[in-house]
C-alpha cells in the first residue's frame, strides 16, 4: 500500500508476497533444548498483515510444552547455569543485547510480517531492547544476601532465590519486546525459561531463543513453545513450572490466574487497558495534539497502553477536536516496510471485523466519525483508516472497551472532579496521561488517578528503569526497573545458631 493521508484518496496495497508455488514457505517450530523441534502438531498459516498472502507456516506441537519443560527443568539444576555466579549471569545478559542489536533487522523484518507495525518503529524496539539487557544485567550483579545479627551467638542470612522454571506468555504485538521484558529480568533472577509466542507470530521468539544460545546461554535456559490457548494452559497448570508471567487480555489473565492460583503458583501480569487522556485548558496543546496522535495511533491502536479515551476541558474542546483531526488526518497510511509510513494494517482479519464493529456501533448510537471510519479501497491486507469519534457518551463500548485498533473517542469535561470521575470510571487501571502548566494540578490528579502509570505532559515515555503495570483488572506485579527483578524472586530466611542452642525444657 503505497503511503497515503489517512483521509486521502485510496491507495494500491503493495506487492503482494510470493505465492507458496514459487517460493518455499518459511517454517517455523517450537525450539526446545538446543535445536528446533521437527514439524508435527497442527499447521497454522502465517498471513503478512499487508497483503493478507501468506509467507510461512508455523507448527503447534502440544508435545512441545513437556519437552521445553524438561530441558528448562535440567538446566535450572545444571552446575552450567545454576553454578554460576551473579557477574557471569551479568555478562550473558549483557552479550544477548549486543547479539539481538546485530540481528536487529533480521528481528525487526520479523516482527514487522507478524503484526503489520511499521519497519521504522520495530527497528526501534529491538535498537532499544539492548538496554534492557544491559540494564538487567547491571541489577544482576547487586543481588546480594542480607546478614541480620538475632542475638550474640545466633545470626540469620536472608537469601533471594529464583524461582525456577518461568512460563512467559507474550502477545502477537510485541512478542520479542515484551517477551524481553520477562526474559531480561527473570535470567537476572537465576531462572529458565520457556516463552510462549501466540501461533500467529512465533518468530522472533524461536530467534531469541537461538540468539541465548549464541550469546553462551546454557542448552534450556531460554526455550521456545509456538502455541495458543491449550498450550498456555498447559504451561501454568505444568507441576514444574513455578511461575506464569502473562501479557493479554483481561479476560484470558483472568482464566490463566485462577489456574495458577489453584496451584499456589507465582503469577504476574500485565492485561487489558483503556487508557485516559486528559487535556487540561492550561496545556500545551500543540504538544498535547502530537502526544495524542502518537498515543492513540502507534502500531495501529495495537498496544495495551494506547491513549485512545481522550478526555478534554470544555473550554478547549472544539479547538482541541479540529486539531486533532486534522493531525490525524496527516498520518500516513501504507506498507509498513516503506521508511514514510505512520500507521501500518491491522494484524489480522479478525482484528479488522472487531475495529469495524466498534465503530459502526458507536455511529448508531450517535457517535460522529471526524476522520477515518472505514478501510482504505485496496484488494488486500488488514487495513483500516485511524478513526477519530465525537459525539460519544461514557456508556458507549467504544468508550468502556478495549478496542486494540486506530480508533479514538473525544469527550470533554468541566472540571478537575468530572475529569478524573470519568478517568476512573473504568475497570481498567493501566496508564493514563494528563496535561497542564500548573505543577499543583499535575501532582493533585496523578495522585487521584487509578493507573499503573501516569504520564504528565507526555505519554508512552517507557524506560527499562521505571516500574510498569496495571491497577485493578489491568494487571499483577510489574515489569521493569528492580521492582521487575524481584518479581522472580523468592525469598529463605537461613538461622545459625553459632553457640549451644538453650534447651527450653531445662529446670
Amino acid at each position: 500500500m503505497t503511503p497515503t493521508t489517512a483521509g486521502g484518496p485510496a491507495a494500491a496495497p503493495p506487492p503482494a508476497s510470493p505465492s507458496p508455488g514459487t517460493t518455499p514457505l518459511s517454517e517455523w517450530t517450537s525450539f526446545t533444548g538446543d535445536r528446533r523441534s521437527a514439524p508435527g502438531g497442527s499447521e497454522v498459516p502465517l498471513l503478512d498483515p499487508a497483503t493478507g498472502a501468506r509467507w510461512g507456516t508455523a507448527w503447534q506441537d502440544p508435545a512441545a510444552v513437556d519437552r521445553a519443560v524438561a530441558a528448562a527443568r535440567g538446566a535450572l539444576r545444571s552446575p552450567s547455569w545454576a553454578g554460576l555466579p551473579q557477574h557471569a549471569r551479568a555478562d550473558l545478559l549483557y552479550r544477548l543485547g549486543d547479539v539481538l542489536a546485530a540481528h536487529g533487522d533480521e528481528l525487526a523484518a520479523l516482527e514487522t510480517r507478524a503484526n503489520g507495525k511499521p519497519l521504522t518503529a520495530t527497528r526501534g524496539e529491538v535498537a532499544a531492547l539492548v538496554r534492557w539487557y544491559r540494564y538487567f544485567a547491571a541489577v544482576a550483579e547487586t543481588l546480594e544476601d542480607r546478614s541480620r545479627a538475632l542475638s550474640a551467638t545466633a545470626s540469620a542470612v536472608i537469601r533471594e532465590e529464583p524461582l525456577g522454571v518461568v512460563a512467559a506468555l507474550t502477545p502477537f504485538n510485541g512478542a520479542l519486546s515484551l517477551g524481553s521484558w520477562k526474559l531480561a529480568p527473570a535470567l537476572a533472577a537465576g531462572n529458565t525459561v520457556v516463552l510462549k509466542p501466540p501461533p500467529q507470530a512465533p518468530a522472533s521468539s524461536v530467534r531469541l531463543a537461538e540468539l541465548a544460545l549464541e550469546a553462551g546461554f546454557p542448552p534450556g535456559v531460554v526455550t521456545t513453545v509456538i502455541g495458543g490457548a491449550a498450550e498456555a494452559r498447559r504451561l501454568t497448570e505444568h507441576p514444574d513450572v513455578a511461575m506464569v508471567t502473562f501479557t493479554g487480555s483481561t479476560a484470558v489473565a483472568r482464566v490463566l490466574g485462577a489456574l495458577a492460583a489453584a496451584r499456589m503458583k507465582r503469577f504476574v501480569c500485565e492485561a487489558g487497558g483503556k487508557s485516559a487522556h486528559l487535556v487540561f485548558a492550561d496545556g500545551d496543546l500543540d504538544a498535547a495534539v502530537t502526544a495524542a496522535r502518537q498515543g492513540a495511533f502507534s502500531a495501529a491502536g495495537q498496544t495495551c497502553v494506547a491513549g485512545s479515551r481522550l478526555l478534554v476541558e470544555e473550554s478547549v474542546y472544539d479547538e482541541f477536536l479540529a486539531r486533532f483531526a486534522a493531525s490525524v488526518e496527516g498520518l500516513r497510511v501504507g506498507d509498513p516496510r516503506d521508511p514514510g509510513t505512520h500507521v501500518g494494517p491491522l494484524a489480522s482479519a479478525a482484528a479488522l471485523e472487531r475495529v469495524e464493529s466498534y465503530v459502526a456501533g458507536a455511529v448508531r448510537d450517535g457517535a460522529r466519525v471526524l476522520t477515518g471510519g472505514q478501510r482504505p479501497d485496496n484488494d488486500g491486507g488488514f487495513w483500516y483508516r485511524p478513526t477519530v469519534l465525537a459525539g460519544v457518551r461514557a456508556d458507549m463500548a467504544v468508550c468502556r472497551e478495549e478496542i486494540f485498533g486506530p480508533v479514538a473517542t473525544v469527550q470533554s469535561f468541566s472540571g478537575e472532579d468530572e475529569a478524573v470521575a470519568l478517568a476512573n470510571s473504568l475497570e481498567y487501571g493501566l496508564a493514563a496521561g494528563l496535561w497542564t502548566r500548573d505543577a499543583s494540578r499535575a501532582h493533585r490528579v496523578a495522585s487521584r488517578l487509578e493507573a499503573g502509570v501516569v504520564w504528565v505532559n507526555t505519554y508512552r515515555l517507557l524506560h527499562w528503569s521505571v516500574p510498569f503495570g496495571g491497577h485493578k483488572q489491568s494487571g499483577l506485579g510489574r515489569e521493569n526497573g528492580v521492582e521487575a527483578v524481584r518479581e522472580f524472586l523468592q525469598t529463605k530466611s537461613v538461622v545459625t545458631e553459632h553457640g549451644t542452642p538453650a534447651d527450653p525444657f531445662a529446670h
